[in-house]
This record gives C-alpha cells, sequence and structure tokens, in this order.
C-alpha cells in the first residue's frame, strides 16, 4: 500500500513551531508523507514575527505544480497565503490540477498578534478559495473577520459556521480554543453540527495549534477518513500536543508534536 501523501501550501516559520514546519512534523507524526510549497518566509520566534518576505505567485505555483506532477497529492492544506495574489494562484492551481481534497486554514494572525494576511486579501479568499474547500477551519478570531460579526459562545459560533458555509465550501469547523471555559469545535456540513470538546490545559505553549489541528485533518483525509474521522482524529492529537506543549522560548511555546513517539521511546523532558 502506497503511503499517502499531504502537501501544505503555507509560510515557513523560523522558530519551527508553526507553518510549514508544524505541519510537515503533523504530516510525519500521523504517518503522512509531507511536501511543501512555501508562500512566505518569516523571521519568527516564540515571541513574534520579526520580518516577513512574500515570495512571488509565479514561484508558488511552480513549487506546486512540481509536487503535484511528479509525487501526487491526496490531500492539500493551505495556511499562510499572504496576498490576494498568492491566494488567486492557489485557487487557479487547486482548480487546473483537479486537488479535491483541500483543507483552508484561514491564517490572518500569528499567536503574538502579528499580521499574517494583507487586509485586501480576505476578499479573494472568501470569493476565490473558500468555494474549493473541503473543509475550512477558524478561529473565532477569524470566522469574526470573515464573517463580520464577534464570534464568542455556542450560539455565534453556530451562526457564523452557516454564514461561512454559504461561501462554498463543503465543511465549515470553527475552532473554539479561545471559548470562555472549556474548549469546543464545532463541524458543520450544511446540516447539522457536531462539537468537538475536551478539557482546557494550563499551558502558555500552544505556538503552531492552528496550523497543527489543520493538518492533522488534511493527514486524516489523505488516508481515506471522512471529514468527520479526520476531525476526530485531529482534535485527539492535537490534544495531546497541547497537553504535552513544550516550554522552548521566551514568549509561547509550540506544541508537541512527536509527543507519541516520545511515549513510546520513554524520552521526557521532565
Amino acid at each position: 500500500m502506497a503511503i499517502p501523501r499531504a502537501l501544505t501550501i503555507a509560510g515557513s516559520d523560523s522558530g519551527g513551531g508553526a507553518g510549514i514546519q508544524a505541519d510537515l512534523k503533523t504530516f510525519s507524526a500521523l504517518g503522512v508523507f509531507g511536501m511543501s510549497a512555501l508562500t512566505a518566509i518569516t523571521a519568527q520566534n516564540t515571541v513574534g514575527v520579526q520580518a516577513v518576505v512574500e515570495l512571488e505567485p509565479d514561484f508558488v505555483s511552480t513549487q506546486i505544480r512540481a509536487v503535484v506532477e511528479d509525487i501526487g497529492v491526496d490531500a492539500v492544506k493551505t495556511g499562510m497565503l499572504s496576498s490576494a495574489r498568492i491566494i488567486h494562484r492557489v485557487a487557479r492551481d487547486v482548480v487546473e490540477l483537479g486537488l479535491e481534497k483541500l483543507v483552508v486554514d484561514p491564517v490572518m494572525v500569528a499567536k503574538s498578534g502579528d499580521p499574517l494576511l494583507q487586509p485586501d486579501a480576505r476578499d479573494t479568499l472568501i470569493r476565490e478559495l473558500l468555494p474549493l474547500s473541503l473543509v475550512v477551519t477558524p478561529n473565532l478570531h477569524e470566522a469574526s473577520v470573515l464573517v463580520g460579526f464577534t464570534v464568542q459562545d455556542r450560539r455565534s459560533m453556530e451562526e457564523a459556521a452557516k454564514a461561512i458555509k454559504a461561501f462554498g465550501p463543503t465543511y465549515v469547523l470553527v475552532k473554539g480554543g479561545h471559548l470562555e471555559g472549556d474548549p469546543m469545535d464545532l463541524l458543520y456540513d450544511g446540516k447539522e453540527f457536531v462539537a468537538f470538546q475536551n478539557e482546557r490545559f494550563d499551558t502558555p505553549h500552544t505556538h503552531g495549534t492552528g496550523c497543527t489541528f489543520a493538518s492533522a485533518v488534511a493527514a486524516g483525509l489523505a488516508k481515506g477518513l471522512s471529514v468527520p474521522e479526520a476531525v476526530a482524529q485531529a482534535k485527539s492529537y492535537i490534544t495531546g500536543a497541547i497537553e504535552r506543549g513544550l516550554a522552548i522560548g521566551r514568549g509561547h511555546g509550540p506544541v508537541h508534536h512527536f509527543y507519541r513517539l516520545y511515549d513510546l521511546a520513554g524520552w521526557s523532558f521532565e
């Protein structure tokens, strides 16, 4: 049986906790061969983003096509797309290359609050990429920006999911990690809601949570799981990764992508 293949189209995090670094670690941890197409390069650590260099859309496209036309892709995850020009080109490639299992993580700001999506790119994301996505995975802030009203509780999450579904994605997964009380993520297929809940862990080391969760969903899809199954697997994985978050750096440390491997090997930082 051939190994499942997943492609991440996203920005690079030099600190290794988020972006394509987190995506590739997640793919590997979940038994999927990971590939990448960089959209931007960031100078970034656990404290914040110091600088961003955006790549040319033509070069982003060349990376995508090099991977798809040779190795092949079973699922695709997009993260930091940075600009309307890149979003437009990625959307065109998705259509022309017939990439069907697309997970769109509408990355807008870093954990530190630094912007990762240009203001004029939101409409392009909504108009061109969301209709192509199998799953879109906004957090509460991203959902609020997409729909134009504040998303802060179960009721507003449901309203946001309905509004985002109208943009064209097959499934909407509104992530509720910033809810008061225990976190809860809400999956909507246009007919019913499925809630995924777990306990909250008292840790500041959550850098890369959104990237990792979306990549875990894509990994499940690459392995042939249904969307609800992929989300359930991803929820279990990210919960453990957050619980075992790494105290690295002076700010928000990263989640622990390989906590299961460390447990099997008997390795510990404690």
